[in-house]
């Protein structure tokens, strides 16, 4: 009898601790069956670069843009990041005919945050130096993971939009304005709950700023120099409430409450032997 109670109350506690993790397991299942829908025309990779902050042109995660452009121009994208995630920029700059060229090209992407810091690469090659002969250089930068919540004097990546910068370093004169094209890519791995931490922004961090024209009611544009600053459109995906943790705590509440049975079946005993009367 003792046995069998002792079996029924870990199956209980172990139901109890395992109720979060199948509810929260239920949920991102229900949300994944739901029928995504097609990107229209509106939504298509742009294939045109800014060429400041205030001009970088929107890229959605998971899309390619591309850009034509001259050697030495500074082209400029951004895109949106929410905590929990490990943003990876790779770039690919096919270079102008070698015949053309004089010398051997150095290219390099930095990656800056809504507040225009310099985010540190985690790892990849930032900085690739092209051969005379060479077609294409390939560049890439892993930055640190984005988190909830930091110290006003840390430089951790925080949600928010974030800014690419790619360029070309120590061109020679005959090498400037050469046409080239660039495209990008950025792509994001989710860490889960091991990067959560206690805390979270109430808004993302300093939105990114667009230059967009005003237009008068007629539709037309009023000018070439009516030109307002508007956040950026891209928002990252705040949404989605689950996380690995949910996991861990349910299995170790499962074990909380084995170790807390097993501690009070070795505290009790036996008990009463079977040999001794109850009234003895």
């Amino acid at each position: 009898m003792r046995i069998r109670r002792v079996l029924s109350t870990t199956a209980l506690l172990a139901g109890i601790a395992a109720a979060p993790v199948l509810l929260g397991a239920a949920t991102p299942a229900l949300a994944d069956s739901s029928p995504s829908a097609s990107p229209s025309g509106d939504d298509a990779a742009p294939t045109e670069a800014g060429t400041s902050f205030r001009t970088a042109t929107e890229v959605e995660q998971g899309r390619q843009a591309t850009a034509g452009a001259s050697t030495g121009d500074y082209l400029y994208w951004q895109f949106p990041a929410d905590a929990g995630q490990r943003p990876t920029v790779k770039a690919t700059v096919k270079l102008p005919e070698a015949s053309r060229r004089g010398a051997s090209e150095t290219w390099q992407i930095d990656v800056y945050d809504g507040l225009r810091r310099r985010q540190a690469c985690q790892y990849g090659a930032q900085t690739r130096t092209a051969g005379a002969d060479a077609g294409s250089v390939e560049l890439s930068c892993t930055l640190r993971t984005v988190r909830a919540w930091s110290e006003t004097w840390a430089n951790d990546p925080l949600p928010g939009t974030y800014y690419v910068r790619l360029t070309a370093t120590g061109l020679g004169t005959a090498d400037l304005g050469l046409p080239m094209n660039a495209e990008l890519r950025v792509d994001s791995k989710d860490i889960g709950g091991s990067a959560a931490v206690d805390g979270s922004l109430s808004k993302p961090l300093v939105p990114g700023i667009a230059v967009t024209s005003e237009q008068s009611d007629d539709g037309s544009d009023e000018g070439s120099d009516s030109k307002t600053a508007t956040l950026s459109s891209l928002r990252p995906d705040t949404s989605g409430w689950w996380s690995d943790r949910w996991v861990w705590t349910g299995i170790g509440g499962v074990l909380a409450a084995l170790a807390g049975i097993w501690g009070y079946s070795l505290t009790r005993g036996r008990g009463r032997p079977s040999r001794i009367p109850p009234g003895a």
